[in-house]
């Protein structure tokens, strides 16, 4: 069995997993699967990174994000620096889920952000590949105005502002149509 985990869990796109995840992926229903997958992480095999959570030695830490604790989906700093909106650069992977709290884990910074759960459920600007969600520049920059209030942005020109305009009504709020009458 533990050759069927390796073999099924390295032939799967994803490199984080709940424990949960790679029962359905052997379509299994075995009691012993935690041992079997400690047994592996003993070996060397995969990593146990926190409780029933376990990865690939080359793990990506956004997968880890998005799967700690969920629903949750990329977005603040961690995607304005990405897309030249914000030239600050933070080592932390910023998202925005149901709660707000940091964890550190494998020397990575996560950084969790409440918002309302219109607003976390609603997925327009969010994109759904590589198993990650991760929001648009819009929509990170939205997040933020909405999360932190009037800030400075480096640069509102890598911004298109139909799509901002499309995502406003996802907030319902007067904060940021205020700052966008202002700056835009």
């Amino acid at each position: 069995m533990t050759k069927e985990i390796v073999y099924t869990v390295f032939a799967d796109s994803r490199t984080v997993f709940r424990i949960n995840d790679i029962a359905l992926l052997l379509n299994s229903t075995d009691i012993f699967l935690s041992q079997k997958l400690n047994k592996l992480v003993n070996e060397g095999m995969l990593l146990n990174l926190r409780k029933g959570i376990y990865a690939k030695k080359n793990y990506k830490p956004e997968e880890l994000a998005c799967i700690l604790y969920t629903p949750t989906y990329i977005s603040l700093n961690y995607v304005l620096a990405r897309n030249s909106v914000a030239f600050q650069f933070d080592s932390a992977i910023n998202c925005i889920s149901y709660l707000t709290r940091e964890v550190e884990i494998d020397n990575q910074k996560i950084a969790y952000r409440k918002v309302k759960k219109e607003i976390l459920f609603n997925t327009a600007g969010i994109i759904c590949e590589n198993n990650l969600n991760i929001a648009t520049p819009e929509r990170a920059f939205l997040d933020t105005l909405y999360l932190f209030g009037d800030v400075y942005f480096d640069n509102l020109h890598a911004l298109n502002y139909s799509k901002i305009q499309e995502l406003l009504p996802v907030y319902n709020s007067k904060r940021i149509e205020n700052y966008m009458s202002r700056n835009f």
